[in-house]
């Protein structure tokens, strides 16, 4: 049922100077809602990221119609739902809650976000060979979006090889046998050296935000045929995406995925069709002096 008035928030760590407030509350605004946009921030409440089932019965409990779920969160939480949308099923991530009908429903708004962002911001970009550093909630949803965009292979490196391992077959049983591989950092000049001209970079770890500061691979491994795309948004000028064009490759920031997956986040909890462009523009002007945080 559409009402005229939402409560919603987000858990995660860290998670003070989130935009997430911000974006949703001003579109609700400009439609003519009231959206209440609370942070339940595990280190401010002082509780392990094992307590995000308590953190979700009392949410629900007091009233809220959902929340966002972030870093370190995401794949902790569904054990504590009552059911999945068929994307965060196959994910085994949320990023999303929704509370309907007694119950509390999984979705995942990142791939859609990172779809959209990609489609909009690297149209012409060549899919053959996609390399993906990071293989956590949020490496999985981007892994997802680009072999639903059509990529031929995603090769997943991340510093603790049965996380890769597990995601690489997640892959290949949604898209089919060969599509993703797993892969150790020290593999990585190779793999990017066949990406080369057909491929790129997606990054989906937290370096490059202000509490990780740094690269998350040697500069001199990218190369001018490849593109690199970020999942970083804040800031949104990262290290790795000033070294990539330096290198001369094309780039995307993560703004329009943080942007994409708030607008579909805000659909779901409101009924309410917003509008991502104008979303878009909200990020890019709250992230003018803005230091990095998750979403």
């Amino acid at each position: 049922m559409l009402k005229d008035s939402y409560l919603v928030g987000l858990i995660g760590s860290g998670i003070g100077p989130s935009l997430s407030p911000a974006l949703h509350e001003r579109e609700a605004g400009r439609q003519g809602l009231r959206c209440l946009y609370r942070l339940l921030d595990l280190d401010t409440i002082g509780v392990p990221p094992e307590a995000v089932g308590e953190l979700l019965r009392a949410a629900r409990l007091v009233g809220f119609d959902g929340l966002n779920i972030t870093h370190p969160c995401k794949r902790l939480v569904v054990e504590h739902l009552d059911a999945l949308d068929p994307r965060a099923e196959a994910l085994g991530a949320v990023n999303t809650v929704v509370f309907e009908g007694g119950r509390a429903v999984g979705h995942n708004t990142d791939v859609t976000g990172y779809a959209a962002s990609f489609a909009r911001g690297l149209p012409d970009a060549p899919l053959e060979r996609v390399v993906q550093l990071g293989a956590g909630g949020a490496g999985a949803a981007v892994a997802h979006a680009t072999l639903t965009l059509g990529a031929g292979r995603v090769t997943v490196v991340d510093a603790l090889p049965e996380r890769a391992a597990e995601l690489a077959a997640a892959l290949n049983r949604a898209f089919g046998p060969g599509r993703a591989a797993a892969a150790t950092p020290d593999r990585l000049p190779e793999l990017l050296a066949a990406a080369d001209g057909n491929g790129g970079l997606v990054h989906a770890t937290p370096t490059g935000m202000a509490a990780h500061p740094g690269l998350p691979l040697p500069a001199g491994l990218l190369r001018p045929g490849l593109w690199v795309a970020e999942v970083v948004y804040r800031p949104l000028e990262t290290e790795l995406l000033r070294a990539a064009r330096a290198a001369g490759c094309a780039t995307l920031d993560g703004g329009g995925m943080a942007a994409f997956q708030a607008a579909d986040a805000f659909r779901l909890f409101t009924g309410r069709e917003p509008d991502a462009a104008r979303m878009l523009a909200d990020l890019t002007e709250l992230t003018d002096t803005a230091v990095g945080v998750p979403r």
